[in-house]
């Protein structure tokens, strides 16, 4: 039976021209039903009345059966069987889901004195900027079991570095270390459970826990609600921090939260304990933190690719170009990596949590751009001691001059390229002859040649009778008379 908007929609998406699959689709209705009210020319409501059932005289039985003891369907079809029941087992199955009263599992109120114990897990809350790239956004949370007093710091990988790391930070913050930390069953703390068997710890986590001085309490497999603390401090973070929140990229969260935690979260009346956690902190008895922080570093193999770089994440990251396709060690830490080869550091970089990035540091390709610059300058020399025989007697000139060798060969060959080998290879002559040593001498010769001239010859007259009889008019000397007057 639909109700009355649905068939004034149908009606009004049937003028719009849509066919009853459409409808149907529009209105989550079934085909079917889409078309029978299409051709009814107005809307008549179901009257109310009691469709009899096979089941109903078992009914009161039924009910019965199922408030002394959790009988199955199954169980319940075949006990009605037994009692003339002929219909079928659907009609039962539906009915008893639908009486059966709803069972609560009891579960105890865990308490849990100063220092005595704290609970961690992760949470998830869509996705953030990071970079140029989007990213999943995580938060760890530590609460301390008695106080309530809370830690959160959001990171956008959940890793083994990134675990430990945020374990650290909220020890640092809260000025010590519990007796128990307790955890859900994550790879990064148990990697396997069998009933009946002690966990298998992640030894690097244990590690962790025995420097700290603290014990891995892992809750059973299926129990949340062992950690049912820090599950709705979880909750309480997705509902008052979170809501709403729109930190637009990745740096802005964590100074965020902190303030959050400072002046809301730990400064509230909590719904449990009915206190201050800030207020009930001062009752916790935490063991003093190790004088110095335990290494988190995550260590793996790489190797360096030709263009000597290694890959974490998507980004390329470089080392020496001396450590081009050597296989090396990688410590990996939630702000940093640093890349060893034979125990020995040789490079260093921030960790990028954007996405296809190339990270490299310049030092880096100097060797083997001196490399590259050594071979040129090879050429180079080459080229010069091809322009004369006195090519190699010049060289050992500019080096006895403790001048800078490549930059005058290299200028010296240039100049070939421009006024030809011959001309540099005579003004190299001249100038070895004056025990001249730079490039600029060798220009300024091979610039003064190209204006010098060669010596005028005699005068010779091929046709000297006619160019002898010539007559030459007398010169009027007036003109310096007048001038002598004139004075």
């Amino acid at each position: 039976m639909i109700t009355y908007e649905q068939y004034c929609r149908i009606k009004s998406y049937r003028e719009e021209g849509l066919k009853a699959g459409q409808i149907a689709e529009k209105l989550a209705l079934n085909p079917r039903t889409v078309s029978k009210w299409m051709e009814r020319n107005g809307y008549q409501p179901r009257l109310p009345g009691h469709r009899t059932s096979k089941l109903d005289p078992y009914k009161c039985d039924i009910l019965s059966m199922l408030e002394r003891h959790p009988f199955t369907a199954a169980q319940v079809f075949q006990k009605i069987k037994d009692q003339g029941f002929d219909g079928g087992y659907t009609i039962v199955k539906e009915y008893v889901r639908k009486v059966r009263p709803k069972r609560h599992k009891p579960y105890l109120k865990l308490s849990f004195g100063p220092g005595e114990c704290a609970q961690v897990d992760w949470g998830s809350y869509g996705s953030i900027r990071v970079g140029s790239t989007r990213r999943r956004l995580s938060f760890f949370v530590m609460v301390l079991c008695h106080s309530r007093m809370m830690y959160a710091e959001f990171t956008v990988s959940q890793t083994m570095e990134h675990f430990l790391g945020c374990h650290q930070r909220a020890l640092q913050y809260f000025g010590g270390v519990p007796d128990k930390i307790m955890v859900d069953n994550l790879k990064s703390a148990v990697l396997r459970r069998v009933t009946g068997q002690a966990p298998v710890f992640n030894p690097k986590y244990l590690d962790f826990a025995n420097y700290y001085g603290f014990t891995i309490v892992p809750c059973g497999v299926g129990k949340g609600n062992e950690k049912g603390i820090v599950e709705n401090a979880v909750g309480y973070i997705k509902k008052n921090f979170l809501a709403g929140l729109d930190p637009g990229d990745f740096k802005t969260v964590n100074p965020a939260a902190a303030h959050w935690l400072a002046n809301i979260a730990n400064v509230r009346n909590h719904g449990e304990t009915r206190k201050r956690p800030k207020d009930m902190f001062a009752e916790e008895q935490l063991s003093g933190l190790p004088s110095e922080p335990y290494d988190i570093g995550t260590v793996s193999q790489i190797r360096a690719t030709s263009q000597f770089r290694i890959t974490l994440d998507t980004n390329r990251y470089s080392v020496p170009a001396e450590y081009a396709g050597i296989r090396l060690t990688m410590k990996t830490y939630p702000d940093r990596l640093c890349i060893y080869h034979d125990n020995k550091l040789i490079a260093r970089h921030t960790r990028s949590y954007d996405r296809h990035q190339d990270i490299e540091d310049p030092d880096h390709p100097k060797a083997l751009l001196q490399q590259r610059r050594k071979a040129k300058d090879q050429k180079v020399l080459m080229r010069f001691l091809a322009l004369s025989s006195l090519s190699e007697q010049y060289h050992q000139g500019l080096v006895e001059k403790n001048l800078n060798t490549m930059h005058h060969i290299r200028k010296i060959v240039g100049l070939s390229e421009i006024y030809s080998k011959e001309r540099v290879a005579r003004a190299m002559a001249d100038a070895l002859e004056f025990r001249a040593f730079s490039c600029d001498y060798i220009a300024n010769l091979l610039e003064q040649r190209k204006y010098f001239t060669e010596p005028q010859g005699a005068l010779h007259l091929t046709r000297s009778s006619d160019l002898l009889d010539l007559e030459l008019k007398e010169p009027n000397m007036d003109v310096y008379a007048k001038g002598k007057k004139d004075e």
